[in-house]
């Protein structure tokens, strides 16, 4: 089984300082580049995204740095592709589904749970997969709201932890 790791939006524009500052940030980039070094070593795929905005303003603007990915995210990464969206569906427009080629088992994380991450998760081009949202890899607005959704995702698909993946 081979499985790939998505990473989706950890930009500057959710953190301090940014357009949308989210529920803890820095945290749930800690953790995710933990489970970067856990995927690197178990031979998981990592795909990195960036959100890229067609509006000339706010969040995410084409060539700022609120929409650049985290140096933190880049340096565990290594050489992994980035995937650059403009919807909240990865899939949406883009050349995930080439990346996923040979991917069995899609292990969803990042920002923010109750849009990307959702719309992802349950995008259409994603059946065929065994999708499962890490939760503690991912973050919202607020904590309730990062809870709610993880809650309704659990009707729909699987949904671990980062220590059930890599046990």
């Amino acid at each position: 089984m081979t499985r790939a790791l998505l990473v989706i939006d950890i930009q500057n524009d959710y953190f301090a300082g940014g357009a949308l500052p989210l529920w803890q940030p820095e945290e749930t980039e800690a953790r995710i580049v933990s489970a970067i070094g856990r995927a690197r070593a178990s031979d998981d795929r990592i795909i990195l995204v960036r959100h890229i905005s067609l509006a000339p303003a706010g969040l995410f603007v084409a060539g700022s740095t609120g929409a650049d990915i985290r140096k933190a995210i880049l340096d565990a990464a290594g050489n992994a592709p980035v995937v650059t969206k403009h919807y909240a569906d990865v899939f949406q427009e883009t050349d995930l589904a080439d990346h996923l080629a040979g991917v069995s088992e899609l292990l969803v994380t990042g920002m923010m749970t109750q849009n990307c991450v959702v719309f992802t998760a349950l995008s259409r081009a994603a059946e065929g997969l065994r999708v499962r949202i890490v939760g503690d890899l991912c973050t919202a607005p607020t904590e309730t709201v990062h809870r709610i959704a993880l809650n309704a995702l659990g009707s729909k698909v699987e949904v671990a932890t980062a220590v059930d993946v890599w046990a």
